[in-house]
């Protein structure tokens, strides 16, 4: 045996493990034409040909063994629920600091009561009279699990202040947290 052919079948040998890296698929379509090209060539009783046929079907098992490589799925983040809470929270937080925190005298008489940890899907905050925190709210503001609406009900809506704090509602609950209109 010459020492050509058997150089050329080291070569080759030495760049396929680096084909079935790159493609698995280039990898068994080169080990099949070795293979076949083996063939031939064992049939013709050469030595060297057996040797190529039995490489050749050898990278042609170790190329339907490889699988191209897959990225791993992204995580996707888990569908957020949309109880309310967050829109109620903000809500509350402005209503405090514009109403209360800026010791606004149309609000002095009234305290706000935050109820917005809700099992009925009904995020709320209230305004109770001042020094009777326990006492029947004067104004509900309520939002729902799953809807943009918020709803505001009590007796105070019947007071001039009704224009006041619809006003004010409509503006936070488009996003603004300015406090004046």
């Amino acid at each position: 045996m010459s020492a050509k052919p058997f150089v050329r079948l080291l070569l080759i040998a030495g760049l396929l493990p680096a084909m079935l890296v790159l493609s698995p698929v280039a990898f068994a379509l080169v080990a099949l034409l070795i293979g076949t090209a083996a063939l031939f060539v064992g049939l013709i009783g050469s030595t060297v040909g057996a040797m190529a046929a039995a490489t050749g079907l050898l990278l042609t098992f170790l190329a339907s063994c490889a699988s191209p490589t897959v990225a791993p799925p992204t995580p996707q983040p888990p569908a957020k629920v949309d109880t309310g809470l967050d829109r109620m929270e903000r809500l509350a937080l402005t209503a405090n600091r514009c109403w209360f925190k800026t010791r606004d005298p149309a609000f002095a008489s009234y305290s706000i009561a935050p109820e917005l940890s809700s099992f009925s899907g009904r995020p709320r905050f209230l305004l109770v009279p001042r020094s009777r925190m326990e006492a029947r709210p004067l104004l509900v503001v309520e939002g729902r699990a799953g809807s943009a609406e918020v709803e505001t009900y009590g007796p105070l809506l019947q007071t001039p202040l009704r224009a006041r704090v619809e006003g004010d509602m409509a503006r936070w609950k488009a996003g603004s947290g300015e406090c004046s209109a």
